[in-house]
């Protein structure tokens, strides 16, 4: 039996994910220019009145404020099924370093000090690649 937290977070998830597939589709664009086309040919008949662009613009202040929050969501969920599948790609391969395995939670420091660590590790191969170019053939 899921508990009241879960369910809620299940829901919200399945909302998420429809909204994230709808909203992204060929036919939200389609009905955002349909309704941006509406509103600006209706300009005239309101004489292009404060209320008529505070319309618009408060619509869209909501629209944008929302859609912040689905697009977190969505690159949240989907940063932690790529780090999931790396994880396992890490785990499977015999010569991979299992500490690389979650390094998303290492500090900036951390990560930092990884990061140069590579960087020397990338200095090295170069200069290993052009000693074998270098070297004249026998």
């Amino acid at each position: 039996m899921l508990s009241a937290n879960q369910l809620h977070t299940d829901r919200f998830q399945y909302l998420a994910t429809r909204a994230s597939q709808a909203v992204g589709s060929k036919w939200a664009f389609s009905l955002a220019v349909l309704i941006i086309v509406l509103w600006s040919s209706s300009g005239p008949y309101f004489h292009y009145s404060d209320t008529w662009q505070l319309v618009v613009n408060t619509a869209t202040t909501i629209v944008t404020f929302l859609m912040v929050f689905l697009i977190q969501n969505t690159q949240n969920r989907d940063a932690r099924a790529i780090h999931l599948k790396l994880d396992e790609i890490i785990r499977s391969l015999a010569r991979a370093r299992n500490e690389m395995i979650h390094i998303e939670s290492l500090s900036d420091a951390e990560l930092e000090i990884l990061s140069k660590r590579f960087e020397t590790i990338r200095a090295e191969s170069e200069l290993r690649k052009r000693g074998r170019r270098e070297r004249p053939t026998p």
